[in-house]
């Protein structure tokens, strides 16, 4: 996930410095000669930009935005103001609207979709200093009559998880991307037309500048996220170069997918600020011998954290393996190319589970098998993957009262 890291930060920091000649007074003018047209993007010039975000909010509004989820499964936005009373909390926020025709959600003739409020954020693209914060609303879509869209995988999620709260089931999401050049074909750290000149390898948690490349951005996303109040528990490089993972959890339930979706439009907000393109491809280089990017889903009920709870994480493995199938359909488009079986998968074919084993569809650590309980981590949902249809599938798999073959453990040997 070879550019060199100082070209990157040296062209980020030249695209939002202040101008060196301060002694001239900023203008429109000077900003439109800073636009830089090879890119496609507007790098602006900072001493403009500060100007209008010196000035301060009124009183007694806030800027809300609203987020959601598009047709493709990425997220949207728009901004509203709204009295500061009706942002206190998630049920006294009025419902909006967007054209659906626009993002694949409607016809043209009949394109008004209904925005449902569901989970309130600090934004921590407009903060500000008077004890009140601007918010980022994370929504959900329906029709004028009240329906849920297709698109609206959130309501699907959350039929498996009603009624089931005294499961208090956690879920911990393992979100990684690969970042590139704004040309979408060059990762962070790779020669233009070229691979690097090393194997993976020496990129893992690492540091230095011939092998960590885009820690600024994971830094920046990391403090958003932080401020923002999602539960984001660490991040770290990936194996192939260009390659970051964060990880969001435990959290509670359908608030998985709400957090995993936020911290996903946070990350696009700080790679429009880096001017860095992020993909969410599961398998973005496949020449050559590199890892892809996956979405590791962490998962614990009470009962698996209780005594005895290995015994109910074997019997929950066991009937995931017995739907394998039917996970693998919504657990993120192009998989196929990620789970080869190779590069710590395993085949898309067949299910397998292991002790400490990354090269198994799902892996019990080691900590868990000494202590007789706690958690087990699906390896097999996609980078791209939906977190409400992942974590919704799992929940409603596992909470089967269904009796299902017992599957032998995959022997390291195997991996």
């Amino acid at each position: 996930m070879k550019l060199a890291v100082a070209s990157l930060l040296i062209g980020a920091a030249a695209a939002f410095a202040p101008a060196a000649n301060t002694a001239a007074r900023t203008s429109a003018l000077n900003m439109v000669q800073q636009l830089n047209i090879q890119t496609g993007q507007s790098q602006l010039d900072t001493a403009v930009v500060d100007r209008f975000n010196a000035l301060a909010y009124p009183a007694d509004k806030v800027l809300a935005e609203y987020v959601w989820v598009d047709a493709k499964g990425e997220c949207r936005s728009k901004t509203r103001t709204l009295p500061v009373a009706r942002t206190e909390a998630v049920d006294k926020l009025p419902r909006w609207n967007f054209d659906g025709s626009s993002t694949g959600q409607a016809p043209g003739d009949d394109s008004e979709v209904i925005l449902r409020p569901c989970r309130i954020f600090k934004d921590p693209f407009r903060p500000r200093s008077d004890g009140l914060d601007n918010i980022l609303v994370m929504c959900d879509t329906y029709t004028p009559a009240g329906e849920a869209l297709p698109t609206n995988t959130r309501a699907i999620a959350a039929k498996a998880f009603d009624g089931k709260e005294d499961e208090e089931v956690w879920f911990g999401l393992e979100q990684e991307f690969t970042l590139f050049n704004l040309d979408q074909r060059t990762p962070l750290g790779w020669p233009k037309n070229g691979v690097p000149n090393r194997a993976q390898g020496p990129y893992y948690c690492s540091a230095g500048p011939e092998n960590s490349f885009g820690r600024a951005v994971t830094d920046a996303m990391y403090r958003c996220c932080l401020y923002a109040g999602i539960e984001i528990s660490g991040t770290n490089g990936e194996v192939m170069p260009g390659q970051q993972e964060y990880q969001v959890g435990p959290c509670v339930g359908i608030d998985a997918g709400d957090q995993l979706f936020m911290s996903r439009y946070i990350l696009q907000r700080v790679c429009e600020e880096f001017q860095v393109y992020c993909t969410l491809h599961p398998k973005p280089i496949v020449e050559g011998d590199w890892n892809g990017a996956g979405m590791h889903t962490n998962v614990s009920t009470k009962a698996m954290r209780e005594a005895g709870g290995l015994d109910v994480i074997k019997k929950a493995i066991y009937k995931l393996g017995a739907k394998h199938q039917e996970h693998i359909a919504v657990y993120g488009e192009g998989n196929e190319l990620r789970l080869t079986g190779k590069f710590e998968t395993a085949s898309i074919d067949q299910f397998s589970f292991g002790v400490a084993n990354r090269g198994a569809s799902v892996r019990i650590g080691r900590d868990t098998e000494a202590e007789g309980c706690g958690y087990f981590e699906d390896r097999r949902p996609s980078s791209n993957a939906d977190p409400y249809l992942v974590t919704g599938k799992i929940m409603a798999t596992i909470m089967e009262d269904v009796e299902v073959p017992e599957i032998t453990p995959l022997d390291r040997a195997e991996a």
